[in-house]
């Protein structure tokens, strides 16, 4: 089996957090990626959830 010469390493917060699972219907799932989308580095649903969250509580 060859080995893969991409980088396949994910970027990780320098701390671990408490992990909060969590499920969202189709509908704001959708306007989550939407969201996404529109920004330039393309963050993972998890990312793009974590941003969003911080953004809400700093806006009061």
């Amino acid at each position: 089996m060859s080995k893969s010469t991409g980088d396949n390493t994910k970027k990780r917060a320098p701390e671990t957090g408490t992990l909060v699972g969590v499920r969202f219907q189709a509908g704001p799932l959708a306007q989550i990626d939407e969201w996404r989308s529109g920004q330039g580095d393309l963050p993972s649903r998890p990312e793009a959830v974590r941003r969003l969250v911080e953004k809400a509580l700093l806006s009061g």
